[in-house]
């Protein structure tokens, strides 16, 4: 067994340390799945990089036992088949309908379907070495699916120059993973577990450059949430009532309410020059009050 036999320390050693950082890089999505319990509610949380994971997990579990020879491959891709599987649990709980629909729906396509079928496939088509050669291919492919994953999230950073949903240690920790992997399959000689490590390492430097860039940036709504924020504004916040009282001489208190501007006194025939000069002065300072006051 290449990856335990003393005779190739260094990828034992690498091995394990892959083993010891993915393990935490499995657990670093814990903050954000707290959150979710906490709130009752998954805001603006994707369950697409969770269902790729355990799906690749799955796939590295099937290359591992075909190989024969890769234990710490079969030890960390276990583990990451529970929290996965965990994550996506949790997200279901708390999703909108629209979500849960979303997630069971890849579920059953790329977890049950697409995974059945390669099983299938592999065992009729292949058999001994062939058949480990294209099971690692499909890896290969699909562990590259799990690092393009993530691009939902960049686009969303981008978009809304906010990293709320790009934890820094989350792609410190799956660039680092990447580099260890990489070196584990490099002293191997097993060219499957090295090559989709390189372009986990590429996008895990872009996403903490994301970060670097808009951690202190100003955080902008998307069109659609501006309008729809100033629409709720404008429902929820209302005018106050204001309650004007004027006394008028030789007649009872009259009381302003809301935004219309009641007359408390009209100019009528009858009157003296003073009384209905009296009158309009008093109109005219009912309506600045209320202007005022609105």
């Amino acid at each position: 067994m290449a990856g335990l036999s003393l005779q190739h320390p260094w990828a034992f050693a690498f091995g394990l340390l892959g083993n010891i950082i993915s393990f935490m890089t499995y657990l670093a999505p814990l903050p954000t799945f707290y959150r979710i319990y906490k709130n009752k509610s998954t805001e603006g949380f994707q369950s697409v990089p969770y269902v790729v994971a355990l799906f690749s997990a799955m796939l590295w579990i099937y290359y591992a036992l075909l190989k024969s020879d890769e234990c710490l491959l079969i030890t960390i891709n276990s583990a990451g088949c529970v929290i996965e599987t965990l994550y996506i649990v949790v997200y279901l709980v708390y999703a909108p309908k629209n979500g849960r629909l979303f997630t069971a729906k890849i579920l059953l396509l790329l977890n049950v379907g697409v995974f059945g079928l390669i099983l299938l496939l592999t065992l009729l088509l292949s058999a001994g070495e062939k058949r480990v050669v294209l099971l690692g291919w499909v890896c290969v492919g699909f562990s590259v699916c799990v690092f393009v994953a993530p691009l939902s999230i960049i686009r969303q950073v981008v978009r809304t120059r906010s990293v709320e949903y790009m934890p820094f240690s989350l792609s410190l920790s799956l660039t680092v993973s990447a580099v260890v992997w990489f070196l584990y399959g490099l002293l191997i000689r097993d060219k499957y577990v090295a090559l989709p490590n390189v372009l986990g390492f590429t996008f895990g430097v872009i996403q903490m450059g994301l970060y670097a860039l808009y951690r202190n940036a100003t955080p902008r709504l998307p069109a659609k949430e501006v309008s729809d924020n100033e629409a709720s504004v404008t429902d929820i916040v209302k005018l106050p009532e204001h309650v004007v009282t004027i006394a008028k001489l030789g007649s009872p208190a009259v009381e302003l309410k809301g935004h219309e501007v009641q007359p408390v006194a009209s100019i009528t025939p009858g009157k003296t020059k003073k009384e209905n000069d009296a009158a309009e002065e008093t109109f005219k300072v009912a309506a600045d009050m209320e202007r005022n006051n609105v």
